[in-house]
């Protein structure tokens, strides 16, 4: 009684003709260049590249990949010659782990005619890899009241369509750089419209994806960013603690889940596509009990001249500490003021700030290091060595 047809809706792509050519010698002579001139399937004055400039409709089902929207034209005919009643069309979609209702309705139609048909048209954004089954299925009544039944199935893969590797750099002013590498592993170029860090809720993000030029944002990646098949591109991001969570030194020294990308792109001719990855996660950094970093610090210095530095001491356990500061001499580095004095107490999660003076005997690229804490409730000493680095000079070289 009835006919069940289902077609994949995709864009038209380019006609592509076969060239058929020969020398002018030959006995065509110039028959078949001019009838790929006459051709108006062919780009004129370049006939022989197999350029098309008509669209045509697709002729297979296609790739689907994740991310993009799968629709579908789904047609019921009635080939029979009586009427039937009460017709319901059901489309559902399933895969690995659900069963999805795609139907645009759920009513039933009253009577169908013959030769009369029911349309319907589903669309559904693919979130899942793998193997999913479109199921069909027609129930109706028919003029002597028995009720018929059946089904088809259409069974499609969805692929992937993006490889995405993230690479975490924790540096040592609470600030989190992400690298994001994406690579097209479609057979077609992508272009892409935007790439975003969603940061969480404890951190705000700067991208690092554009320079300045002229007062005005351009892209790292050119006017145009396309990508093309199996090409890697790089996104760089920094993520900086909120000022309520950055003086918590507790609270971020913990944190591992840094947020989610957003990608969005187009191919072809603009079907869009849309991935959001998981929460992205790093190794929580270990900072040990005390924490010393480098909040200022000069980049070039004069040759046995003093010059100050500030840094700062965070508390990162769970008990009080009472702290003394020794200042350790090195081959080239030389601290300026008292070693062994005292600090005082800090709390769990506190910081305090030191100014501290040192000068260089020796020229170029030195390391900052020998300070020494000691915290007298539990007798233990933490080193600190190598802290950063400062160009020493000479004055003459500096002034000229």
């Amino acid at each position: 009684l009835f006919f069940f047809s289902v077609m994949r809706l995709t864009k038209p792509t380019l006609f592509t003709n076969i060239p058929v050519t020969c020398e002018e010698r030959d006995l065509p002579g110039n028959l078949f260049n001019q009838l790929m001139k006459d051709d108006p399937s062919t780009v004129k004055g370049a006939e022989t590249l197999m350029l098309g400039e008509m669209l045509t409709l697709p002729q297979n089902f296609g790739n689907i990949f994740l991310g993009e929207t799968f629709s579908s034209y789904i047609s019921v005919h009635n080939d029979s010659n009586q009427v039937v009643k009460d017709i319901l069309v059901k489309a559902d979609l399933q895969t690995s782990s659900q069963r999805l209702n795609l139907s645009a309705s759920s009513a039933a139609v009253a009577e169908l005619k013959p030769d009369c048909c029911i349309d319907d048209v589903i669309h559904h954004e693919v979130k899942e890899i793998g193997t999913h089954i479109l199921v069909c299925a027609v129930s109706y009544t028919t003029q002597t009241g028995e009720k018929m039944y059946f089904r088809k199935f259409f069974k499609f893969q969805v692929l992937k369509p993006l490889d995405v590797k993230t690479k975490f750099y924790n540096a040592e002013t609470d600030e989190v750089f992400l690298e994001a590498q994406i690579q097209n592993i479609t057979t077609s170029p992508m272009f892409m419209e935007k790439v975003s860090l969603e940061p969480s809720m404890m951190y705000n993000v700067a991208e690092l994806n554009a320079v300045d030029t002229g007062g005005e944002s351009e892209s790292t990646f050119g006017a145009r960013t396309y990508l093309q098949p199996m090409d890697t591109r790089q996104y760089l991001y920094c993520l900086k603690p909120k000022q309520e969570f950055a003086e918590k030194a507790g609270v971020i020294k913990g944190v591992t889940v840094i947020g989610k990308l957003d990608i969005v792109w187009k191919t072809n001719l603009g079907e869009r596509g849309r991935l959001q990855t998981s929460q992205l996660q790093r190794m929580a950094p270990g900072y040990g009990d005390v924490r010393l970093s480098l909040e200022t610090i000069p980049d070039t210095v004069n040759l046995e001249e003093p010059f100050d530095i500030t840094c700062k001491i965070t508390n990162c356990s769970e008990r009080t500490m009472d702290l003394v500061l020794e200042m350790c001499n090195t081959n080239s580095i030389h601290w300026c003021g008292v070693s062994g004095r005292q600090l005082g107490k800090l709390h769990p999660s506190s910081s305090l700030h030191l100014a501290l003076t040192l000068l260089s005997s020796v020229q170029g690229l030195q390391s900052v290091s020998g300070l020494r804490l000691t915290d007298t409730f539990l007798k233990r000493t933490y080193e600190y060595d190598d802290i950063a680095q400062v160009c020493v000079v000479s004055s003459e070289i500096k002034q000229s």
